[in-house]
């Protein structure tokens, strides 16, 4: 008898991300007795900025930010997927996409990575506190300061979800920053989207700058003090009566200039170059990605699928309240950031200058100017390194 094939894999530790790993694998595994993956998790910041050529070396399988798909094309981390994953699943994916999160994996004419969860930030509230305030859900920004100013909001702020929260104010001024290698965008674009966020957070308690989405939704719904969000990365789980303290209801985005465009998310499984079994692998990420375990499986043990007919789905939408149909419009308005080599140690740095400016340690022109030196920087970095 041959000794079975193992597979590792990596993803972040919360119900969403590790859940649906643990369960596909499982079923897998009872499906192909040969084959056994054993998933192990990291925290979100971690998701976010740690290495993931340190990550190739030791796993199989590798749950991503698509973000870093620049940086992995460029190193040969990951094996594309044209090959190894059928055409068809591939087709499949591409088809049924939430927003541009199929695409967002996608770079120098490779697939790098299918997209098993989707995700970008989205409204939510507790409709008990809004009854109790006497106060309906936020359209407007200005509805949203009033009901900041009233102690009633909070914001997930620390340096990465500050980033992101000003991408999307930035957007809404009438750009797509960083879309120019020689400037992160106009100056008055930028100032006036760090004005904006930091008149948000400032209205908003202190401990907002520590929380990252998983922690701000974890107070809003074990607490009573917060009966709105106005923009966090969505979490299925919190609609789901029982997951939580008290479920909570989800929507799109507030109306400021327009109606606000956010930041994809989400996250993608990849294949590591130094895997010893990548059929193995593949075979698993295609059936993963399949529309019935995606929304069956997966969805039903925490997941929130990348596949779009789990969106459309009646099941996952009535274990929800109606989350998947309520926040899919958002999704597929959502804007990609850039993916070019180095972009991570851009973003790093960025979520800090951010960060300190809405902590009140230097002035928003300062702010913007660190923002276009490391915007320059990073794209420099990059040509150089292309060029080598």
């Amino acid at each position: 008898m041959s000794a079975p094939v193992i597979l590792k894999g990596i993803t972040w530790n919360h119900t969403r991300g590790f859940c649906p790993k643990v369960a596909t694998a499982q079923r897998w595994h009872e499906l192909n007795p040969g084959i056994e993956i054993r998933w192990e998790k990291r925290s979100l910041q971690a998701f976010a900025d740690e290495s993931i050529e340190d990550l190739a070396k030791r796993f199989d399988l590798l749950v991503i930010d698509h973000p870093s798909i620049g940086e992995a094309a460029a190193h040969g981390i990951f094996r594309p997927l044209e090959g190894l994953v059928s055409a068809d699943a591939i087709a499949d994916s591409a088809a049924a996409s939430v927003g541009a999160s199929h695409a967002s994996y996608e770079v120098d004419g490779h697939q790098w990575a299918l997209p098993v969860d989707a995700a970008t930030p989205v409204a939510s509230w507790r409709e008990d506190l809004l009854q109790r305030l006497g106060v309906g859900v936020p359209t407007t920004w200005g509805e949203l300061l009033v009901l900041a100013r009233r102690g009633a909001v909070a914001v997930p702020a620390i340096p990465i979800d500050s980033l992101m929260n000003l991408y999307m104010l930035w957007l809404d001024e009438g750009e797509a920053p960083g879309s120019w290698p020689e400037t992160i965008g106009r100056r008055e674009a930028g100032l006036a989207a760090l004005e904006a966020l930091k008149e948000l957070v400032s209205a908003c308690d202190a401990a907002c700058l520590t929380r990252n989405p998983i922690q701000t939704y974890e107070a809003m719904t074990q607490g009573d003090a917060i009966a709105y969000l106005p923009f966090a990365y969505g979490y299925s789980n919190y609609a789901r009566p029982g997951y939580a303290r008290r479920a909570l209801r989800f929507g799109g985005l507030v109306r400021r200039i327009a109606k606000l465009r956010s930041t994809l998310g989400g996250a993608g499984m990849a294949i590591s170059a130094r895997s010893a079994h990548p059929r193995e692998a593949a075979d698993y990420l295609a059936w993963v990605m399949s529309a019935p375990v995606q929304q069956g499986l997966f969805a039903d043990a925490g997941g929130q699928p990348g596949h779009r007919a789990a969106w459309l789905a009646d099941e996952p939408n009535r274990t929800t309240g109606g989350y998947f149909a309520a926040t899919l419009p958002t999704l597929d308005d959502a804007w990609v950031r850039p993916r070019y080599p180095g972009y991570i140690g851009f973003q790093d740095a960025a979520g800090h200058a951010v960060h300190a400016y809405l902590r009140g340690e230097t002035s928003a022109g300062a702010a913007y100017e660190r923002l276009d030196a490391l915007h320059r920087a990073a794209h420099r970095a990059a040509t150089q390194g292309a060029a080598s």
